[in-house]
């Protein structure tokens, strides 16, 4: 994994442990590492980190981003290529790379945030590879999908959008008191 996608995992991870349900941005991040490590790290430098055109950290700034994330100063380091963990087992990897290839996913499409954060959210979650399978299970049976949409936004079904209600509702009626004798 390059340093690169490691920064922008863990301001992800960050972003979602304060609450924010989304990434912290990289001036978030500066400010907050300003006030709570009292060291200054510029925005510049952390774009430049991800961007990939600074492929490595002094190690100053190696030992303040990993106090702050509280991670191990040598995770913030480039993997060599075909680099695993031998405490992580090939599931975890592939579910790590699955996060983060949702998480890149999900910043192409700022421009549609409803998809942003619904990638977001499935990265996010614990098991993400179970919830891209429970989707494709989903969409293997055909009403399912349009029936699970109306049950939980009915405002996004296309199909109340133009043709109102799919299921037609029973008339309300009204239950007859039993006089007790």
């Amino acid at each position: 994994m390059k340093l690169s996608d490691k920064l922008k995992y863990l301001r992800e991870v960050e972003g979602s442990l304060r609450g924010l349900g989304r990434a912290m941005t990289q001036q978030e991040l500066v400010r907050a590492i300003a006030a709570e490590m009292d060291s200054p790290i510029s925005q510049s430098y952390l774009s430049q980190i991800e961007s990939g055109t600074r492929p490595h950290l002094t190690n100053t700034t190696r030992l303040l981003l990993a106090r702050f994330f509280k991670v191990h100063p040598g995770y913030l380091v480039e993997d060599p290529e075909g680099y695993h963990a031998e405490l992580l087992s090939d599931i975890r990897t592939q579910e790590e790379k699955l996060d983060l290839w949702l998480i890149a996913g999900s910043d192409r499409f700022r421009k549609d945030p409803e998809l942003c954060r619904a990638l977001r959210a499935v990265a996010l979650y614990p098991d993400s590879r179970r919830c891209l399978l429970l989707l494709e299970a989903v969409l293997e049976t055909p009403v399912l999908m349009d029936r699970l949409l109306e049950i939980l936004r009915p405002q996004e079904n296309p199909a109340t959008k133009t043709t109102g209600p799919a299921v037609k509702q029973k008339p309300h009626t009204t239950r007859k008191s039993v006089k007790q004798p």
